[in-house]
Formats: structure tokens, C-alpha cells, sequence
């Protein structure tokens, strides 16, 4: 078949306005202006991308930023933030009292809890206590770790959300549309940023393991997948058992100079592929390639931990050198920003408690809060904690009101989409602060509510990108990360 009729058979019609009608207008414009914009942006930006594998877009970051990477703590369940971080001591007046309608309001209930002929309040059986010079309260029974660090963080106690189930919360969460197939925030980030890195993926994910008996929610690779932009930004999974990637190494009798003679060869087909198709895949897969032969030399030396000083293991809790563990995916997320890796995302599972909840979320928090703790004050003395952001949440938080049977010490609780915390700290972020307020059943924002979108407008924020003016064309929108509705940047908790 003639290429170029193959050509014209393989692009659709809005392709061919998108990409040469309407853009006669622009061309037109630029010649009038005697110069394009785009031009001097890419010819400003080139030096600095030279030799690099992961540039940034020409153009950015849009303002200086403060930080340079993230490291994204998300815990898959919906925490609980009564039992947490949200201190309601008035609730002890409560137990087991119906939850007043006037604060229910009518809103929407899972399926889970809308049956039932009651909802008890129930308080959280766990003693807080107020941590730091801020004087920050928190469960210091179970996050006595974490209390340690109050001074760094900034605590949102006002964050809600659309969704009410788990998939579309996470997948809202991640990519700012609880409809599959929109890119994630890392993937967002590795595109419009890079990375420093030219031997390590830009955008680095951790999916450790949980405790036993804990009631672990399914994870997709939607939350790290790149969406409608190029493949080569989705996220690249470090697995915990066995070998950190599959089949990175090369087969007995092939030798690295083989293997470089196989890839030559190999890209010079997909080249030319790519030169009469234009399929933006092809590149996508010599670029993938390309980084498969780095990796087979850089992350052995990542997961190397043989140098690393006893003091900063210890940091991380004893399950600091077991592959596969929330410890050591974070300490491998501290080499990684710390070799240049702009994104590391560790999905830890199991916060969905219906029941049982004092005993599943103690083994989550006794699993996570060193771990968590140990990060920080580890990037802190490294001086990286400036330059790098941690962000730590959920997807949702819980109901104030027990699911099933409800006692002193044990209790249940449903999903609640209308607030719940999440912390950040490190770049660009101010310590010891809270922001936000709720009623005192924990079920309504009360003040300076924070959605979603507002949440990663602030992300992106701190890391020198304007998310209004960070867009890409997608079924004929200009699609962002933080969607078509307005998001403001959270900017009380900015240094």
C-alpha cells in the first residue's frame, strides 16, 4: 500500500483540522507578529534540555519553584479522620445517640449504611494529645511517630471530594475525573517537568504490601497511567518481591554490548516507522527501550541499601531492608528524588474499615507511621525536605456514626466523601499549621473547605506550574489536571 494513502487512512478527521486546518490561523498570525511565541519559548528552553532523556515541556516550570520532586503517600481505603488527626472531644457526650438529622442534612449514604434504622454516634476510643511547638493534636497512641513531626507538616483538616466509592475516589484523587482515562498527577508532572535523572524513570511507583486481615481495596494502574498523554509518561511499578522490575536482565550468553547492538539496530526500525507514520507510540517504545538498558544498570545500585547507615535504617523501622514493605518503598523513595527522580507514588492498601476499626487501622498505622515519620526527618537532615513535597491522604475519610454493632472499643465506619484530612510538608509548604475546620461530628466543613482539585492545584503549585495554563487537547477540550470547575491554590499553607 502507498504510505502516505496509509497515512491518510490512519488519521481521523478531527486529527487532520487539529493538526493542519485550524492552525492555518496561528501560522497566519505568527507571520504578522514576525515571530511565534512558541518559538522563543522552545529556543529559550533548549540548552537546558540538551542530552537530557526526560526534558521539560519549553517553558516551563511557569514561576519559580519550591520544590522540586514529590512523593506522594497515598492511603487506599479512606483513613479515618476522627480517629486520626480531626479532635472531637465533644463526641464522648454522644456515644451511641442517633446523629442529629440537621447535621446529616440528607446527604448521600452508601449503600453499605443507608439501610440501617440507626446511626450511632460513635467517638473515637483513642487519646489525643498535643504534639510539636505548634501544640498539633493527634492520636498519640497511633501515630506517635508522626507526632514527632507536627513542626513540618500542614494539616488540611477541610478536604471532601466528589466521590462516594472507592474506584471513582481514587481515580478522582489521582487524575482529577472519576472517568478512567484521564492522565494521573504524576504523569502530569513527568510531562510538563522531567526529570534530572537520565538513567531513572521521571515518575517512580510503590505498591508494598498491607497488614494481614486488613480489607484491602483493589488498585489500578489508572492511578499512575498516563491517560490520553504519550505512554512514556505513565508510571513505572517497582515491584517489592524478586526482581525490582521483570525481565530487566539480560538472558545467559547476551552481554550489555549485545544487547546495544539489538537496541541500535531495533531503534532504527522504529525510526523509520515513526518517520512515515507518525505515531507518537513508536517514539514512546524506543524511549522505553532506551531506559529498560539504564535500568539494568541503575537500579541495582538504587536497591542497594549495604551503604546506607544504620542511624537512617533505623529511622524507618525495622522493616526498612524488606523488600516489599511500606519501609522500604519509602526509603527507596528517598534515593530516588535524591537521584533526581521528579515522582515517587506508594499506594499502601488496607484503610477501608466498615468494622473492626480499632484493630485494622492500629496494624495500618503501626505498618506506615515510622516509616512516615522516618521519611521526612530523613530528607529533613539530608536537606531535601526544602526541595522535595510529601503528601499524605486518602481517597475519602469516614462517618462519624458506627457501621453494625457499636461498643467503647470497637466500632465500624462507612465512607464520607463531605471532609477529611490530608497532610503535606517539605517544599514550598508551611509547618506546624492546620487549615480548616468541621462541625463537631466531624461531618461537615465548617470552614475554608479544600477540594480535590484545590489539593492538586497546590501540588503543581509548588512545583513551579500555573495548573490554568497547564492543558493539552483532549476531545477537543483543553484538558487539565484540576478539571473544567474552578481550583485555587490552598495558599494559607505556603511559605
Amino acid at each position: 500500500m502507498d504510505p502516505l494513502f496509509q497515512q491518510h487512512l490512519l488519521t481521523t478527521r478531527r486529527q487532520f483540522f487539529g493538526d493542519v486546518g485550524l492552525r492555518f490561523g496561528g501560522v497566519a498570525l505568527a507571520m504578522l507578529l514576525g515571530q511565534s511565541v512558541a518559538g522563543r519559548r522552545a529556543s529559550a528552553s533548549a540548552p537546558s534540555a540538551a542530552g537530557m532523556v526526560h526534558p521539560p515541556l519549553p517553558g516551563f516550570p511557569n514561576h519559580r519553584p519550591r520544590a522540586k520532586a514529590v512523593i506522594y503517600l497515598h492511603m487506599n481505603g479512606g483513613p479515618s479522620q476522627i480517629d486520626t488527626w480531626d479532635y472531637k472531644p465533644r463526641l464522648a457526650e454522644f456515644f451511641d445517640k442517633d446523629l442529629p438529622p440537621s447535621v446529616q442534612g440528607g446527604q448521600r449514604l452508601s449503600t453499605m449504611t443507608s439501610g440501617q434504622t440507626r446511626f450511632p454516634v460513635a467517638p473515637s476510643k483513642y487519646k489525643f494529645e498535643q504534639a510539636g511547638q505548634c501544640g498539633r493534636w493527634v492520636n498519640a497512641e497511633l501515630l506517635p511517630h508522626t507526632a514527632r513531626i507536627v513542626d513540618d507538616i500542614a494539616v488540611i483538616k477541610s478536604v471532601h471530594t466528589n466521590a462516594i466509592n472507592h474506584d471513582p475516589a481514587c481515580t478522582f484523587v489521582m487524575t482529577g475525573n472519576e472517568i478512567p482515562g484521564r492522565p494521573s498527577i504524576g504523569s502530569w508532572i513527568s510531562y510538563g517537568l522531567g526529570s534530572e535523572n537520565n538513567d531513572l524513570p521521571a515518575f517512580v511507583v510503590f505498591t508494598p504490601r498491607f497488614p494481614d486481615g486488613s480489607n484491602g481495596q483493589a488498585i489500578y494502574s489508572r492511578m499512575w497511567g498516563s491517560g490520553f498523554l504519550p505512554t512514556k509518561y505513565s508510571g513505572v511499578a517497582l515491584r517489592g518481591a524478586g526482581d525490582p522490575v521483570l525481565y530487566l536482565q539480560n538472558p545467559d550468553g547476551v552481554s550489555a554490548d549485545d544487547r546495544r547492538v539489538m537496541l541500535d539496530s531495533l531503534n532504527k526500525l522504529n525510526a523509520k516507522g515513526f518517520a512515515r507514520f507518525g505515531d507518537p507510540e513508536t517514539q514512546t517504545r524506543i524511549s522505553q527501550y532506551e531506559m529498560a538498558f539504564r535500568l539494568q544498570r541503575s537500579v541495582p545500585e538504587l536497591t542497594d541499601l549495604s551503604n546506607e547507615p544504620q542511624g537512617v535504617l533505623k529511622l524507618y523501622g525495622p522493616n526498612a531492608t524488606k523488600p516489599g514493605t511500606f519501609a522500604h518503598s519509602a526509603l527507596l523513595a528517598r534515593r530516588l528524588v535524591e537521584r533526581g527522580v521528579r515522582v515517587v507514588q506508594i499506594l499502601h492498601r488496607g484503610w477501608d474499615q466498615h468494622g473492626d476499626l480499632p484493630k485494622q487501622l492500629g496494624n495500618q498505622c503501626a505498618d506506615t507511621d515510622q516509616p512516615t515519620a522516618g521519611l521526612v526527618m530523613d530528607l529533613k537532615a539530608r536537606g531535601l525536605l526544602d526541595e522535595t513535597l510529601v503528601v499524605w491522604g486518602g481517597e475519602f475519610g469516614r462517618t462519624v456514626y458506627s457501621q453494625g454493632t457499636l461498643t467503647h472499643e470497637n466500632y465500624g465506619r462507612d465512607h464520607h466523601p463531605r471532609n477529611f484530612c490530608m497532610w503535606m510538608a517539605g517544599g514550598g509548604i508551611r509547618g506546624g499549621i492546620s487549615h480548616g475546620e468541621t462541625d463537631d461530628f466531624s461531618y461537615n466543613v465548617t470552614q475554608d473547605p479544600v477540594h480535590v482539585n484545590d489539593l492538586n492545584a497546590t501540588i503543581l503549585h509548588c512545583l513551579g506550574i500555573d495548573h490554568l495554563r497547564f492543558t493539552q487537547k483532549f476531545q477537543g477540550l483543553d484538558a487539565r489536571l484540576t478539571g473544567v470547575e474552578a481550583a485555587s491554590v490552598v495558599t494559607p499553607i505556603l511559605a
